[in-house]
């Protein structure tokens, strides 16, 4: 039986969902079962960006659309962020040593097979429709949450 890894990811930065993705990748690679729940944050790393929409939606849930990332790539750091300066230096920077992009992690995530979840408060709450996630996204509860991450052998807090 494989090993098991959950990942908890609440933030929405760049740099933290470049170390869960990081992880989550080289877990799998090392055969380890990986299941991602996104929370609050975390839910901007998995929308689509191509399907962002305000249908059906209430004011509020229109106007906190229009200002939350889309996807990976809108995602801020969460240090020196300086307005973008710094997530553009730090981008720069992985380009010079050959480094993927969030986007390319993200990516193989979903190659690999891992798991993805969205918790559904956190969905209804911020307003995000299932479909504006990616397909690969599993809208459970947190108590179904909780279940996977009890038969975990390891998990982690991002």
């Amino acid at each position: 039986m494989n090993k098991k890894m959950n990942l908890l990811v609440f933030s929405g930065d760049y740099d933290k969902a470049l170390a869960a993705l990081i992880l989550a990748n080289s877990a799998r690679e090392l055969d380890v079962d990986v299941t991602m729940f996104f929370a609050f944050w975390g839910l901007c790393l998995v929308r689509d960006p191509e399907k962002a929409t305000s249908d059906d939606k209430t004011l509020y849930e229109k106007m906190f659309g229009m200002v939350t990332p889309k996807g990976p790539e809108e995602l801020p750091l969460s240090r020196m962020n300086m307005v973008g300066l710094g997530k553009q230096m730090l981008l720069e920077m992985m380009e010079d040593d050959k480094a993927p992009s969030l986007t390319d992690f993200l990516n193989g995530a979903r190659k690999k097979g891992v798991k993805f979840y969205g918790c559904k408060l956190s969905v209804d709450v911020m307003g995000f429709k299932p479909e504006e996630l990616l397909p690969e996204v599993e809208i459970i509860t947190a108590k179904e949450y909780l279940s996977d991450a009890l038969d975990s052998d390891m998990q982690l807090f991002i």
